[in-house]
């Protein structure tokens, strides 16, 4: 297929224009928002930019791109059988997964939730992770499986350094939890030690992987082409299968593998200053509104986390520059940072996309703002902005890694909240990724909770893995 030319490229990245009755006021809208609407020249430039940070990633250069190498080689074969278990550690509340396979195929599945109260988030290992063996066996023992050895793995949704495939050193706690004597520790020997004080189950943790890993493992189970992983909720990140030969960390003994999950960790791709020629002034009040500054920048531009802060700070600003909400209207809740969440964007996204502004209005009145047409025009414009920035950064690095793996065809599995409730994101993705990667056959699946049944899948590919080995 023909490689679109540059006036195609703009032509179809470019969101609505904005009507408005005052032609003036239109114009000042559309410059103040300029920054946050890219034209070809600059997607070209983001692509040029993420792979040139994979590149250095992958030889171990210094870059905003971790690349982590997951030591996942290979995917299910369909030789796999029995019981795995998945611990799903990301938040105050985790989870026991037990999954059942059969010629490689989850055949039955059972879940449970546990809370982690404020205390053990921030007190000792020791203590979290007693607890966390103790719901562990408790599950096994509920289920009468002590005395069955489980492998497990554990998806850990924190940042961290992988040494091998049941190796992972915690690089920082983020969320809430803060237990300091777990930094630069493996915590898969952690919670190895937390069992064994127990004695009283045969669970063997054998994996650690992150949610995105899960993710595109859990994807290869309802399509065997997949081979990238996108997480795209609250927070960001993707991994692809990698030709094993390009990839420099590998601290065990290699087997020949001839492919490797890579952990992009994209969330953080700027944090270097790299994709500053992007950064607008509402990404540097967004960014200076975040708890930690200077860091996810990637994130900030495209998450659930994120993208309703954007257009609240771009929707204050207007109106601060008296160009929206002009008149006796009292907006002062829209001022304060966090009132305006992604799941709002989302409805008021659904709005235009209906052609609708039942969701809008609503919206705006609790925020005690009485909305006329032209209000309801610019808010709805901004937040498809907004909306549609995220989708062309996320479509160009997909597009780069669609090139980079260059199969035939590739599926990416994707999961999160955005993704799923954001009315337009898959649409737009779906446009943007052929655009930008015309030559590349792939499609979007929805691969719902990696995170557990990913956990308990690559449980099974390390099982077979090590009793290869033996």
């Amino acid at each position: 297929m023909a490689v679109p030319t540059e006036h195609a490229l703009n032509e179809a990245i470019q969101v609505a224009p904005l009507v408005l009755l005052d032609n003036v006021r239109q114009q000042k809208i559309e410059k103040k928002l300029a920054g946050l609407r890219f034209t070809a020249t600059t997607v070209r430039r983001i692509e040029d930019v993420f792979v040139s940070e994979m590149n250095k990633g992958i030889h171990l250069q210094k870059s905003s791109l971790q690349m982590e190498n997951t030591y996942v080689p290979e995917l299910l074969n369909g030789t796999e059988e029995g019981l795995y278990l998945a611990l799903d550690l990301g938040g105050t509340n985790f989870r026991v997964l037990l999954l059942e396979l059969a010629h490689g195929t989850p055949i039955r599945e059972q879940v449970k939730k546990y809370h982690i109260s404020s205390d053990l988030r921030v007190g000792s290992a020791v203590r979290l992770f007693d607890y966390l063996a103790k719901c562990v066996s408790d599950f096994v023992i509920e289920q009468g499986l002590q005395d069955v050895e489980l492998p497990l793995g554990f998806t850990f949704s924190f940042p961290m350094i992988q040494h091998s495939l049941d190796i992972g050193i915690l690089v920082t706690w983020t969320k809430t939890f803060n237990c300091s004597d777990v930094v630069n520790e493996d915590v898969v020997n952690i919670l190895r030690e937390a069992l064994d004080r127990r004695g009283d189950t045969k669970v063997k943790v054998v994996a650690i992987l992150n949610d995105t890993t899960g993710t595109l493992v859990q994807g290869s189970t309802l399509d065997p082409n997949t081979a990238i992983g996108l997480i795209l909720g609250t927070g960001s990140n993707a991994c692809y299968l990698e030709r094993a030969d390009r990839v420099d960390h590998w601290e065990t003994e290699r087997h020949g593998e001839r492919e490797v999950i890579i952990d992009i960790e994209w969330g953080a791709f700027g944090d270097n200053g790299v994709l500053d020629f992007i950064k607008t002034d509402f990404d540097r009040e967004n960014d200076a509104n975040s708890l930690i500054v200077n860091s996810f920048t990637f994130e900030k531009y495209i998450s659930g986390k994120y993208l309703g802060e954007i257009v609240r700070v771009v929707l204050a600003r207007l109106t601060k520059d008296g160009l929206l909400f002009v008149g006796g209207h009292t907006s002062g809740s829209l001022l304060v940072p966090g009132n305006l969440t992604s799941d709002l964007v989302s409805d008021i996204e659904q709005d235009s996309v209906d052609g609708g502004d039942i969701s809008t209005r609503k919206i705006l009145m609790k925020f005690g703002i009485v909305p006329d047409e032209e209000d309801i025009k610019i808010v709805q414009y901004v937040c498809e902005v907004v909306s549609n920035r995220a989708a062309l950064l996320v479509s160009t690095c997909l597009a780069a890694i669609l090139k980079r793996i260059d199969k035939k065809y590739v599926t990416i599995a994707v999961d999160g909240s955005l993704y799923k409730h954001h009315p337009r994101l898959e649409t737009w993705m779906n446009q943007y990724i052929r655009l930008f990667a015309p030559n590349h056959k792939f499609k979007m699946i929805h691969a719902e909770d990696g995170s557990g049944k990913g956990g308990a899948l690559v449980a099974a590919i390390a099982h077979r893995l090590q009793e290869r080995l033996d």
